[in-house]
């Protein structure tokens, strides 16, 4: 069977394609891995995001968690890097963001300075944040 390329879309530094039998992303460690819904397409492209920073960088979703983290923010602590007083807070931010707009957010008590990204992965639960930090 011949997959047909149906949408093909950019989304955070990597390509989602639609396929007959799925969804494809590029780059993709297993060049055959076929995701059956756009949604674990473009979780995967979210934790590649993340991963492949090298400051600290988390996902943050709407009860306050950070859903994923990179090495950087393993190796340091998640509660040094966001506690949780203000995670909350931080997710707070990207409600008003339109998909992908950035806006950056100080946390003065620790004397850092976060990008926080809006990105809307599962329309089901709607925006979860991508944090990575700017400046300290």
């Amino acid at each position: 069977m011949v997959n047909k390329i149906g949408m093909v879309c950019g989304f955070l530094g990597g390509t989602i394609v639609s396929i007959e039998s799925g969804y494809k992303t590029m780059p993709h460690p297993k060049r055959d891995k076929i995701y059956n819904r756009l949604s674990d397409a473009k979780w995967f492209l979210a934790l590649k995001w993340c991963n492949d920073l090298l400051t600290p960088a988390a996902i943050v979703n709407n009860t306050g968690e950070l859903s994923f983290y990179n090495q950087t923010v393993l190796q340091m602590g998640e509660d040094k890097f966001i506690p949780k007083k203000y995670r909350q807070e931080v997710f707070a931010q990207c409600l008003h963001l339109q998909p992908n707009e950035t806006v950056n957010y100080e946390l003065t008590s620790l004397d850092r300075v976060i990008e926080i990204r809006a990105v809307e992965i599962d329309s089901r639960y709607g925006k979860v944040a991508l944090v990575r930090e700017v400046c300290s």
